[in-house]
């Protein structure tokens, strides 16, 4: 019996689609379950439920293999795998919504991941892990960075706004906007790209991020999959995901009138948390290990890569598709991007977090949500 016991483990650490996350590996019977669905023509809802539950795990798989790999090629360029796949899934639905023309959910899921990951995902970090340590530091050097980074971003996403309304007087689509809009997505990865020399290259020892326990990156080592293991998840994972935000974004429609949503809420909300769950789990579960850097680097730093990458190339990708997207959001979002970098940067100033920031920030989230809801359609 032990001996079959442990065949059946050898057979599940060889699977390529594995979490890293035991209680997240169960939400991978959703991946199935949501084709059969699909194809039964079931409700819309229970298609978008399934669906979205489908992606959270595979994110995380796409996740884990990305670690993975990037343990295996080095430290420069699994940084930059790393940072670049970091939110592959916000990428894939964003996508696949922009084909079918759903340009402001696209914005939404956008301003979303960027409030989510700075108010939510912090602020549960922050609370979970002060709750067990009165005090928890961690290095303001990363921090400062990417919130100045984030504040380039602002600028970006500012600037066509104002200019929008300065020429025109309101808020629309128009070809001036999409030409500053190019331009500008253009700088912003330009600027990206110039981060990676910064923080890999020239200045990494700032950036060095230490586990409290030394036996975790060995453990991960042992425990991991193989480079073709990893490689095969990571293809997986990815194919996987695109059928899933396909049919996820196929029912958005039928969403909102059936719930009486707008689209802005379904992105900024919805989506946005659909694709940052599995890395919504990591950072709290690592803040709960007293990891505070590492927290703070999935958190903020993934903000910087939605805000820096994931919007510019879909302004390119807009194009490619025939929906031309621009990076006029609305005074919402706007000002709920501003408020979320703001608030962050206050909390983060003195390098030291409690549980009570993470429930101010919590509650921060709470309202910009409630307001969000009340948008008229």
């Amino acid at each position: 019996m032990a001996r079959e016991r442990a065949g059946a483990l050898t057979l599940w650490e060889k699977f390529p689609l594995r979490t890293g996350v035991t209680w997240l590996n169960v939400f991978l019977l959703a991946v199935p379950a949501a084709f059969v669905l699909h194809f039964m023509h079931a409700s819309p809802i229970v298609i978008f439920v399934v669906a979205a539950a489908g992606i959270i795990p595979l994110a995380g798989v796409l996740g884990e293999a990305t670690e993975n790999l990037a343990d295996r090629i080095g430290p420069t360029l699994g940084g930059i795998l790393n940072a670049t796949m970091g939110n592959a899934t916000e990428l894939i639905i964003a996508f696949f919504a922009l084909r079918a023309g759903h340009i402001e959910v696209v914005k939404a899921s956008l301003s979303g991941s960027i409030i989510g990951n700075l108010l939510l995902v912090l602020g549960l970090s922050l609370l979970v892990g002060g709750l067990r340590h009165q005090r928890q530091t961690f290095s303001r050097t990363a921090v400062s960075t990417n919130s100045t980074m984030l504040f380039i971003a602002v600028v970006a996403l500012i600037m066509p706004a104002v200019f929008d309304l300065a020429m025109f007087g309101n808020l629309q689509q128009n070809p001036r906007i999409e030409e500053l809009s190019l331009a500008t997505s253009a700088v912003l990865i330009v600027i990206y790209l110039v981060s990676f020399i910064f923080m890999l290259k020239t200045h990494k020892s700032l950036f060095h991020i230490s586990h409290t326990d030394p036996e975790a990156k060995p453990q991960h080592h042992r425990n991991g999959a193989s480079g073709m293991r990893a490689v095969l998840g990571l293809v997986l994972a990815t194919i996987l995901i695109g059928f899933l935000s396909e049919m996820l974004v196929s029912e958005i429609d039928a969403i909102t009138k059936s719930l009486g949503l707008t689209e802005v809420f379904v992105g900024v909300i919805i989506v946005a948390i659909i694709g940052n769950a599995a890395e919504h789990s990591t950072a709290i579960f690592v803040a709960r290990r007293n990891e505070m850097d590492l927290a703070m680097t999935i958190a903020v730093g993934s903000s910087t890569q939605i805000a820096l990458f994931v919007a510019p190339v879909l302004v390119f990708l807009s194009v490619l598709v025939g929906n031309p997207m621009s990076l006029v959001f609305t005074g919402l979002e706007i000002a709920s991007i501003v408020l979320s970098v703001l608030i962050v940067e206050m909390i983060c100033y003195d390098g030291e977090t409690n549980w009570f920031e993470g429930a101010q920030l919590l509650a921060v989230y709470i309202i910009l949500s409630v307001s969000f809801y009340f948008v008229p359609a």
